[in-house]
């Protein structure tokens, strides 16, 4: 059996997306992003199924700095639409309710049923570990914000469901592997990942980039960050639409070398049919 490690608790929208998915593979939790690269790296899991991006929230920070030493690939990526329920343990009610529970972000993405009920929000380490701790305190006054899956596995009731404010909410995750499994070219939509460092040149980045534009291709994603905690050392993430051995993308990476210090591809994978939509 396939085993897939995920940050946080059972319950949590990276388990959700396992059991979507992949509802044969073993999904295997961990404590930390880092400890889930490990869990592949060495060996104990085939796959990893880590959040990159959320459209409210944005880019998942940590991921960025993990993903370029990591040695892992990625090859696929699913979106999820981001639902979030109220629960509590049972006997719980809307009135009874004066502290409610969840990851910061989650937080952030339900102000307003929070605010409409004048409730103190206070954060916990995940969404799913908070529906764990309310079960554990069994205390009416204390509700969690969480996946519906979540209610399921900690025997909470739910008290409303889809209170997140924004119906758009959707994390994009990406599967990632030991092997450099890429996809291949002509065979559907395919998306490449890559990190690249500019040379330090007045105007790189704009040279570097030109390629892109003058061979048609499609850039959906470029992030800059920090390397090494040196503000003059940017690294950059990009994605494209497109495969590197089709002749346009080929030769918008050759023309990116002449600009650049590294490049390293991150991987080939099939577009998630969700982009389409987004199109």
């Amino acid at each position: 059996m396939t085993r897939i490690a995920y940050q946080g608790e059972p319950g949590s929208n990276s388990h959700m997306v396992i059991n979507l998915h992949h509802p044969d593979a073993e999904a295997v939790p961990c404590a930390s992003f880092e400890d889930a690269f490990a869990a592949v790296t060495s060996g104990q899991c085939d796959l990893a199924m880590i959040p990159i991006d959320n459209s409210l929230a944005g880019r998942v920070a940590d991921i960025h700095h993990f993903l370029p030493t990591s040695g892992l690939h990625i090859v696929g990526e699913h979106f999820l639409p981001i639902k979030f329920s109220l629960m509590g343990t049972p006997g719980t009610t809307l009135e009874s309710i004066k502290t409610v529970h969840s990851h910061v972000h989650a937080l952030g993405q339900c102000r307003r049923i929070i605010r409409k009920h004048g409730w103190t929000p206070l954060i916990s380490g995940d969404t799913a570990g908070a529906a764990r701790e309310i079960s554990e305190a069994n205390d009416v006054t204390q509700a969690a914000i969480a996946p519906p899956l979540a209610a399921g596995i900690y025997g909470l009731d739910v008290l409303a469901n889809d209170i997140e404010d924004e119906a758009h909410n959707t994390t994009r995750f990406v599967l990632l592997s030991r092997e450099d499994r890429r996809a291949p070219s002509g065979n559907g939509p395919v998306v490449t990942s890559f990190i690249f460092n500019v040379r330090n040149l007045p105007a790189a980045l704009y040279k570097a980039l030109g390629g892109f534009a003058t061979n048609g291709i499609n850039m959906t994603k470029l992030e800059s960050y920090m390397v090494g905690g040196e503000f003059t050392a940017t690294m950059f993430l990009a994605e494209v639409d497109g495969h590197p051995d089709e002749p346009g993308l080929a030769r918008a990476l050759e023309e990116l070398r002449f600009f650049t210090t590294e490049i390293k591809v991150l991987g080939v994978y099939p577009a998630d049919p969700f982009r389409a939509g987004l199109a």
